[in-house]
């Protein structure tokens, strides 16, 4: 069998994980130990992200006429993948996380929704919460004033109801009042 044939199935692989996705991160792996690396694995399989390190070649091959096309003057060295297909965020944020925590892992650059960055412009897009955070953190917000506003209703219902019997005899002492009043004048 010719080498072309043997690396056609990896080529094919590499297209068919950088396809449809959100998000395809570089990192240089070089350095971490087998414990990070299987720590790192872990998180990432976690936020559903595929990663996995690929021949430099193979990729080259892979990403021309994709998007991922701007990436190959990236793959200098050791190099895996890191692909995310739904949070376009995730990739980056675990990466660039777990980099604090192993500093031998060094993010190369990355594309995020079909932009490329480099490795300066993946720490901004790392600082993004991820999609379900976001959503979170948005229905907290809308539900805030709604509670508030119950609460307060609450409240107003709970004093209305102890002084709501004192409130329905103030009106008629009132009526009382002004009819006792004229009586005294007039005699």
């Amino acid at each position: 069998m010719a080498k072309v044939e043997l690396k056609a199935p990896v080529v094919e692989e590499i297209s068919g994980v950088i396809g449809d996705a959100a998000s395809v991160v570089l990192v240089d792996h070089r350095g971490l130990t087998v414990a990070q690396d299987t720590e790192l694995r872990r998180l990432l399989r976690a936020e559903g992200v595929t990663y996995k390190v690929y021949k430099n070649t193979m990729m080259v091959r892979a990403f021309q006429g994709t998007p991922c096309e701007e990436l190959t003057k990236y793959l200098e060295g050791p190099s895996a993948l890191a692909v995310s297909k739904d949070d376009a965020t995730a990739a980056a944020r675990v990466l660039v996380k777990f980099a604090k925590k192993a500093p031998a892992l060094e993010v190369k650059a990355g594309i995020v929704e079909g932009t490329v960055y480099d490795a300066e412009g993946i720490m901004p897009i790392a600082e993004i919460p991820s999609r379900d955070e976001l959503l979170s953190k948005l229905l907290g917000s809308l539900q805030s004033p709604i509670t508030n506003f119950a609460r307060v209703m609450n409240q107003l219902a709970e004093k209305g109801g102890a002084s709501g019997e004192s409130a329905a005899e103030a009106p008629a002492a009132e009526e009382a009042a002004p009819a006792e009043a004229t009586e005294t004048t007039e005699a």
